[in-house]
């Protein structure tokens, strides 16, 4: 399992532990480790400060620069000058806002922990698009639904959904092979389940761009039954993280594990239902594969 689930899930997937949707935990005084990389005293001022920096810009609040927005958000190592090494830079960002994927099934348990669900405009895709109207991302919990007016110029922007609403779009996501990601605000509390492909920042810098890691893996990797694999290669279009594989000798697809990242989007576009996933920890090749 990935090291969340050693240090915030007692072994366990740890964006499945009550505890770490506790509005105790919200409020609760940060570490002084944490209030340092944070530069806020508690998880509801980090939230506070990042729903109209990261999200209000999308949301018809002022514009900003990318830069802008790093500069406010960004875990204090990396603002340094000289920088200090990635890996400190990695550790940073861990303890403070890092994410990781979950496959549908876990995305909709994600769903049902929360108090509150808040719909909100892609500040990724704002940012890296400059498209306003996708609205990815949801809140979890009561920094987003349950107290909008701390953040009044944006309230508008923010859509309180039920949880089948919100199971209801994230289908949607998934079918349409966006990747659902948890995400913490001041881990180990979870504040965000999003629907990430490559507009959104987080993804281009994992994966397109192999720079800083943003995200674990998540805790499976697809595999293929051959026998009830077509050879149709719908699942290559869906695959966000280039895992799939054509054998024209076979007439079948393969997926390395190597590079899956376990999200089980390519199930929606196979026709026979040939795909399914495996806990990571049962493949050999991709069980100590959790970053890159």
């Amino acid at each position: 399992m990935c090291e969340f689930c050693t240090e915030h899930g007692e072994g366990k997937k740890w964006y499945l532990e009550m505890k770490n949707y506790a509005e105790d935990l919200l409020h609760q005084k940060l570490p002084p480790k944490q209030q340092a990389l944070a530069g806020v005293p508690s998880r509801a001022e980090w939230t506070a400060k990042y729903i109209p920096a990261f999200h209000g810009p999308a949301g018809g609040g002022p514009p900003k620069t990318l830069a802008e927005l790093f500069a406010e958000l960004a875990p204090e190592p990396e603002l340094r000058v000289p920088r200090p090494p990635p890996e400190e830079i990695l550790e940073a960002w861990k303890a403070v806002h890092f994410g990781q994927v979950v496959p549908l099934e876990d995305a909709e348990r994600i769903l049902d922990l929360a108090d509150t669900i808040t719909r909100l405009p892609c500040g990724c895709r704002y940012f890296s698009t400059g498209q306003t109207d996708k609205r990815y991302c949801l809140g979890i919990g009561t920094s987003y639904g349950g107290s909008p007016c701390t953040v009044p110029d944006h309230s508008s922007s923010l859509e309180v959904l039920d949880k089948d609403a919100a199971k209801r779009i994230v289908r949607e996501y998934d079918a349409e092979g966006l990747v659902h990601t948890v995400w913490t605000g001041i881990t180990p509390y979870v504040f965000a389940l999003c629907n990430c492909d490559r507009d959104c920042l987080p993804y281009r810098s994992t994966v397109e761009e192999l720079g800083r890691p943003a995200f674990f893996r998540a805790e499976y990797v697809g595999r293929v039954n051959p026998e009830l694999c077509s050879g149709c290669k719908e699942c290559l279009k869906q695959c966000q993280f280039g895992s799939f594989f054509y054998s024209s000798g076979f007439g079948k697809v393969y997926i390395d594990s190597k590079r899956c990242y376990g999200c089980g989007v390519c199930r929606a576009a196979c026709p026979t239902d040939a795909i399914g996933l495996v806990p990571r920890a049962e493949d050999p090749l991709a069980a100590s594969l959790w970053l890159r």
